[in-house]
């Protein structure tokens, strides 16, 4: 087959579809599907990726294929079937969900080189290529296109002799660290051994160390763990009875860190209960999606450890998802500390160079198990046994750029296609699951009690309202503040929540009720602290704080509203000796701060742990008694069908830290609307009743799960234009979609203005609508054609997480 079909990396309607190009005979049967090829795509070079072989086109005249930028495809069958599927169900262009499923490493300009692959010698290579292997070096891959060494090099590749190198420039590059060797036989070794003077004993050490231990080893580890001298190894370099080459090593972003091995649990009678189905569906290689909804502190993840055990031990492979935010040191530490170097680790904490090793351990097949953050979905395993979402009624499972898909629905894709379980485990699963799982579209395994018998924590409501008339102005109420000091009497350990972000919310003046907001944005403006700015935290438009108000001149402009930092600096005046952890978006960017922050604060270095939904989940200290939420309405009030759930759960998860060992716990939640049932219902821990009260609410507004929703937003610099395109969507849709749906619009967005683009939305509630995802594509491909002349922006959102 000499022709194939080309997706190319041009994200535009007119070119997502394949196109046709003729393999140059030195390339037929070395170009497969699933590589990535250059190809001349109009005047420029592009990069595509290859869907498809065949033996005829329709078209007569076929531009050559460049060449291959891959020896093995960085894309399986099945994820190249799952692009389409993806394309389909998101409606977005196939060239970027085929970048979804790699590593930001492949997505930028490259240097590509072959080498021999780590353990293999020259020797294994035919005689015509052994030179450009000699003493360790690196072919050029332009160099191995102009010789014409492809073909053979890709046999290499496949059986493993060679490996490609892709070094993207200025970006990333491969990590090498000098190793030094043998470089004659053992023989003559020890006969040069036993002629070394007396005085030079290090060398003579040396030398017997690498006739009992032929292998390689890291020069910097010969002095700092053996203790060899430098000027000894020096030595024998220079006398050339030792070498030195450089290898490259995995960067491990884990390296410095020593997980102790742990040993799986016996099972509790409810844990026994939950995991059988799991493991007759291992066992039968069936697809079945189980539902794990066990209270905070049950044992949910010692089932995930015991069935991804049953997995590796039938030879297959699993895929763990966790929240990007709860993606602590700790959850890794399970997953090492079980299985050790079988875990790659894939999350935004890593650097590009960091992701992209882990990537290949796991397209290499030396390790089992992918534990990371919505991308992992599409770990390159070939033989899945399980997939597992934790916490799976976290949002941040749900893309909101394209591709717009949600992990949990390309779980179950593969899920089919490999026919294994998928386990989606929650203490306060998403409606829609738990609607599911009634209807026994899923099957409901329950934990409805803590390891160890534990009791849940009390949970104690303080209406804020009440303190205000009582006086009290401070942050924290009268009853949470004797908590917080007779906990750090007792040497106990706290946790804060504070719902959100930033020092202060606005700046208000109390005289006119002038609030300062972006000029570009139709919201008002963050108050920051650390440098006394005003920022939008959606433009990045930065300005001062005023000190007179801009429309009545008064003085009296102040911050409104409570921001982590303040919290902090109340914490120092009233109770200076309690030492405090803040972690917030400013105290996590950099690298590995996370990490560092949650260690001193296991190890005793701090009382009180203070931060923003971050610490909600996943933490595991035994030594927290008390947990103190400041702010439980901050998201009730907005505009979000969803608000009163993402309460409900964030109440629940932040409550489920405490007590969770030996040591009791006690919930302190601070409200201004105690009597809303998604705070009341919090406390007592109730999700059975949340579930009925919220499904009622559903219902009667047709929201999901009893609909399925869909939003277009439209954005335009004009006013005018934005409305009168969203109208023209609006009765289009109309027009070819049944009268069960139910068609809101056009509506300005509840931002209408971000970056001096006017938003306006569409949103269509709807149960079965067959037409509907080709309407939507026609709404698209109609626009996408003005979109570069006018600056107009149309996108589609199916099953959207954020309304606005």
């Amino acid at each position: 087959m000499n022709i194939a079909s080309v997706i190319v990396d041009v994200p535009a309607k007119q070119t997502d579809k394949p196109f046709d190009y003729l393999i140059p005979d030195k390339w037929v049967g070395t170009i497969v599907p699933g590589m990535r090829v250059i190809v001349p795509f109009g005047p420029r070079k592009v990069q595509g990726f290859v869907v498809d072989l065949k033996n005829s086109s329709e078209f007569n005249r076929l531009r050559e294929i460049q060449e291959p930028m891959d020896l093995i495809p960085v894309l399986n069958k099945e994820l190249l079937n799952l692009g389409n599927w993806l394309t389909e169900n998101t409606l977005s262009f196939k060239i970027s969900t085929f970048q979804a499923m790699l590593p930001a490493a492949f997505k930028a300009k490259y240097d590509k080189k072959v080498k021999l692959a780590q353990g293999r010698s020259v020797e294994e290579i035919p005689e015509n290529l052994r030179q450009y292997f000699e003493g360790n070096a690196v072919i050029g891959w332009d160099d191995a296109v102009k010789g014409g060494l492809v073909p053979a090099l890709q046999k290499l590749a496949s059986d493993g002799i060679v490996e490609v190198l892709y070094e993207v420039r200025g970006r990333l590059g491969k990590k090498h660290l000098k190793f030094v060797y043998p470089l004659q036989p053992a023989e003559t070794l020890r006969k040069e051994s036993a002629g070394i003077p007396a005085r030079a004993v290090k060398q003579r050490e040396l030398l017997d160390f690498f006739i009992d231990n032929p292998e390689p080893v890291e020069r910097r580890k010969l002095t700092s763990e053996f203790g060899f001298s430098s000027s000894a190894v020096k030595a024998l370099l220079d006398k050339e009875l030792l070498a030195e080459k450089e290898l490259e090593v995995y960067r491990d972003p884990y390296e410095n860190r020593h997980f102790a091995k742990t040993m799986p649990h016996s099972l509790t009678a409810d844990q026994q209960e939950a995991i059988k189905p799991v493991l007759a569906s291992i066992e039968e290689e069936r697809h079945e999606v189980f539902l794990l909804y066990g209270v905070t502190g049950s044992g949910k993840t010692e089932i995930y450890l015991q069935s991804i055990q049953e997995v590796i031990n039938r030879g297959k492979e699993a895929i763990v998802l966790v929240p990007e935010i709860a993606l602590t040191p700790q959850m890794v530490e399970r997953f090492k500390g079980r299985f050790g170097d079988l875990v790659a680790v894939l999350h935004s904490g890593l650097s590009a160079g960091e992701k992209y090793d882990e990537w290949r351990k796991i397209q290499r097949r030396e390790v089992k198990v992918a534990v990371g953050a919505r991308s992992a979905i599409f770990a390159p395993f070939e033989n899945l046994g399980i997939m597992i979402i934790d916490e799976e009624h976290e949002t941040s499972y749900k893309q909101e750029e394209m591709p717009r898909y949600h992990a949990r629905d390309v779980a179950i894709e593969r899920g089919k296609k490999h026919s294994c379980p998928i386990i989606l485990g929650s203490a306060t699963p998403s409606l829609e699951s738990f609607a599911r799982a009634q209807k026994g579209v899923y099957t409901l395994l329950s934990l409805p009690y803590r390891m160890n018998a534990q009791e849940m924590p009390e949970v104690e409501i303080v209406d804020m309202r009440e303190e205000m008339r009582s006086g009290n102005r401070s942050m924290f109420s009268r009853k949470l503040f004797e908590k917080i000091e007779d906990r750090i009497e007792k040497k106990e350990q706290i946790v804060l929540l504070l719902n959100k972000r930033g020092h202060s919310s606005f700046v208000m003046c109390r005289d006119c009720g002038y609030v300062m907001g972006c000029p570009h944005c139709d919201i008002s403006l963050t108050y920051h602290r650390m440098n006394q700015q005003m920022k939008c935290h959606y433009c990045g438009y930065e300005t001062h704080v005023p000190l007179i108000c801009p429309e009545c001149n008064s003085e009296h402009i102040r911050y409104f509203g409570t921001g982590t930092q303040k919290v902090e600096e109340e914490l120092g005046k009233l109770l200076p000796h309690a030492r405090v952890v803040r972690m917030d978006m400013d105290t996590t960017t950099r690298k590995g701060s996370h990490e560092r922050l949650l260690k001193e604060f296991s190890e005793g270095h701090a009382d009180i742990l203070l931060g923003t939904q971050m610490i909600a989940k996943g933490l595991d200290f035994p030594n927290i008694t008390l947990v103190g939420v400041l702010s439980a309405d901050t998201m009730l009030h907005l505009p979000d069908f969803r608000s009163s759930e993402k309460t409900f759960q964030l109440l629940t998860q932040v409550s489920g830290r405490a007590g969770r060992h030996e040591l009791p716990g006690e919930v302190v939640i601070q409200t201004y609307t105690p009597d809303h049932y998604s705070i009341e219902l919090a406390g007592t821990q109730n999700y059975d009743l949340f579930y009925q009260r919220e499904m009622m609410a559903r219902k009667v507004h047709k929201y999901p799960p009893f609909y399925y929703l869909a939003l277009v937003t439209v954005t335009h610099e004009q006013l005018m234009k934005a409305i009168s395109v969203t109208e023209q969507i609006t009765s289009y849709i109309k027009a070819r979609i049944s009268a069960d749906a139910v068609v809101l619009g056009p509506v300005a967005s509840p931002i209408p203005r971000i970056n001096d683009r006017y938003r306006y939305q569409c949103l269509v509630k709807y149960k079965r609508e067959p037409a509907l995802n080709e309407t939507l594509k026609m709404v698209l491909d109609q626009y996408q054609k003005e979109e570069g002349s006018s600056g107009l922006q149309v996108s589609v959102d199916i099953n959207p997480f954020i309304l606005m």
